[in-house]
């Protein structure tokens, strides 16, 4: 794998470095991720370039996603997409257990709940802070360094939350309330919105996750990723009947 993946990033950037703002990149591949003082780096591209390769290669099979999620996230937004759809084809065709979603690599590797993910994350640009709680649920899932499996699981109702209160038009309301607006505005339900208020009495009940975040909870990876995917599906069913009206 490492091979193919630097075959296609060397190959593929190396013609447009110099009329473009990929200096930027390999300039934080040399401060940011490697720790190189930056005066010590070369003008010359070809000598930069020489001991990113040298480091990349040297890497154990862990540092090289570590170092293929910090390229997806610091790469210039034009190279960002194909970078990504890339690796992801990589990944599928080596048999890894990791994915990307959106700029996170994940060791989700399911392809619906891949998708499901993805496109509560798309749909959900326009109420910024649904999006917001999505992408800190996912951060926190797929920190390889330090994960927080009770904070994802927060930060997943607090999406769905968040989508419920401004669909309701009552920045006030709680999400019961919401609930109730959105089942007779939208249709929707009644099943879904149980098995909502189900997910929301039990991050409220398990250990306190919601409430008391500070204390110790026994909070696993199925548990926060379940979360992630029932609330992404939800967000992806509620704006859906949404869009038939």
């Amino acid at each position: 794998m490492h091979i193919t993946i630097w075959e296609k990033y060397d190959g593929g950037y190396y013609r447009r470095f110099e009329d473009s703002n990929l200096f930027w990149l390999f300039r934080s591949y040399w401060h940011n991720l490697f720790k190189f003082p930056v005066d010590n780096m070369p003008h010359d591209f070809r000598l930069v370039m020489e001991r990113v390769r040298k480091t990349f290669f040297a890497y154990k099979w862990n540092e090289v996603y570590d170092f293929i999620e910090f390229t997806a996230q610091n790469c210039p937004d034009q190279f960002q997409k194909n970078f990504i759809e890339f690796v992801n084809h990589i990944l599928e065709k080596e048999l890894s257990a990791y994915r990307f979603i959106d700029d996170q690599l994940t060791d989700i590797t399911d392809q619906q709940e891949i998708e499901s993910i993805e496109s509560a994350m798309k749909t959900t640009k326009r109420f910024s802070g649904t999006e917001v709680h999505l992408k800190a649920a996912l951060n926190f899932l797929t920190d390889r360094q330090k994960p927080d499996y009770r904070n994802s699981v927060k930060e997943s109702i607090s999406a769905v939350e968040a989508l419920c209160v401004t669909l309701s038009g009552d920045s006030n309301a709680t999400l019961g309330a919401s609930l109730n607006s959105i089942e007779k505005s939208h249709s929707l339900h009644p099943a879904f919105k149980k098995a909502l208020s189900s997910l929301y009495g039990y991050t409220s009940d398990a250990d306190g996750i919601r409430h008391a975040l500070l204390d110790e909870s026994k909070i696993s990876y199925s548990d926060a990723k379940y979360m992630l995917v029932s609330c992404s599906a939800f967000i992806n069913y509620v704006l859906g009947k949404m869009s038939e009206k």
